[in-house]
């Protein structure tokens, strides 16, 4: 086993975390949190990390309670759909779309040629991310990575962040005290991940240095650089709204079951007008984020991309919906109905009771995934419901798991 480096480096960060004051530190014990700065030190020096780098970015670091909080508390787990969704794509925003698509036309339209990426899809996801850069987020991109690096739930995914924030810093792209991004780690007005950055962000006004918090170009173009690179499907949609006929089966749902829309077409599925859906050559998933009583959509190649970019189905729903509002279209037909919303331990008590009698649930994680929709819409075939894969309150009561 190599041994620690006891460098100046170290010796600074021990000083710091010994005297953070305890209401403001993480509740894990510090020496704890101190070890782990070491570990991510030695790892950073084996990855290239020069010594002045890390000189200059350690000592700062500091570990933050309200990143543990947020990151077991993510809207896209607890919210429900109608929530998620009133919040995010309001009319207010639709309307700065709309104004900020004309204003950035020439740009975006030259995106859309060289990316394949239309342009109110690029400010849907602008506007999702910081409001449109309103919204950067003021906490230091090295304090939540390290954080969630030296927690368990992730740490893997969030050293080698942390290690990649450091190599923005090391090449000079960027001053570290100027990074500053959600409680995650993500930076900019598109919100990348230091990972993406170093693969994505490229310099689009021109001016020789990349910059994602104060130039939009810069933002934009990254944005549309990132998308194309992860799969983005010119001259598609992410998805469309439909209705339902009464005898669909909804067993037929779900982000993992892919039809050809010539299939869904026969099963009597038709656009928000009534219409039958086109029968051309693409496949689609049914998507029904709040049950059998809310709005239903099938879901494009392209609804996979955007969560590439965010793996939460509401944010992909939102996205697309945006896109489609600022390029003229019209709110959702099926607006989503209000139901009690769920705690996370709510749904670690489902999917563990779905495990305990023989329904392939996956971890008991508090998410519910693909995996654990597929084993719930099993257990509502059984139980003679609906099999549309949501977790209602009036279903765990049914099944006694309601919190004491």
């Amino acid at each position: 086993m190599q041994q620690p480096r006891h460098s100046s480096t170290t010796t600074a960060v021990l000083a710091t975390v010994a005297s953070l004051i305890s209401t403001a530190a993480w509740s894990q014990p510090q020496p704890e949190f101190a070890a782990c700065i070491a570990r991510l030190e030695r790892t950073a020096l084996d990855n290239g990390i020069t010594q002045q780098t890390l000189d200059t970015v350690l000592p700062t670091v500091e570990p933050l309670e309200r990143v543990i909080r947020a990151d077991r508390n993510q809207p896209e787990f607890v919210a429900t759909f109608a929530d998620y969704l009133g919040r995010r794509v309001t009319e207010s925003r639709v309307e700065r779309g709309r104004a900020l698509y004309s204003e950035h036309r020439s740009l975006l339209d030259r995106l859309t040629r060289e990316y394949g990426v239309p342009g109110h899809y690029i400010v849907a996801f602008w506007g999702l991310e910081t409001n449109f850069g309103s919204i950067l987020g003021n906490v230091p991109v090295f304090d939540s990575l390290s954080t969630l690096a030296c927690d368990a739930r992730r740490s893997g995914y969030f050293t080698d962040q942390f290690i990649d924030a450091l190599r923005i810093v090391d090449r000079g792209d960027v001053e570290h005290d100027v990074m500053l991004g959600s409680w995650a780690g993500a930076m900019g007005q598109t919100q990348f991940m230091p990972s993406n950055y170093l693969q994505y962000a490229v310099d689009g006004d021109g001016d020789g240095r990349v910059d994602l918090w104060r130039s939009t170009p810069d933002a934009l173009t990254s944005a549309a650089n990132f998308l194309r690179g992860i799969g983005w499907q010119s001259g598609e949609r992410w998805g469309r709204e439909v209705l339902l006929p009464d005898d669909i089966d909804y067993g037929l749902a779900g982000r993992d079951r892919r039809e050809p829309l010539a299939r869904w077409r026969a099963l009597g599925i038709a656009d928000v007008a009534g219409r039958p859906i086109p029968a051309i050559d693409m496949r689609a998933a049914l998507v029904i984020p709040s049950g059998q009583s809310g709005p239903a959509f099938l879901a494009y190649d392209n609804f996979d991309v955007i969560m590439r970019w965010n793996r939460s189905e509401f944010f992909a729903i939102a996205v697309g919906h945006l896109a489609d509002r600022i390029a003229g279209g019209a709110t959702l037909m099926r607006p989503p109905p209000e139901h009690a919303p769920l705690t996370r331990d709510d749904v670690v008590r489902v999917q563990t009771y779905l495990a305990e009698n023989g329904y392939d649930s996956g971890s008991a994680d508090g998410i519910l995934g693909s995996r654990s929709q597929a084993a719930l819409r099993a257990l509502q075939r059984d139980l003679g419901l609906a099999p549309d894969g949501f977790l209602s309150s009036e279903l765990i009561e049914r099944l006694g798991l309601s919190a004491e």
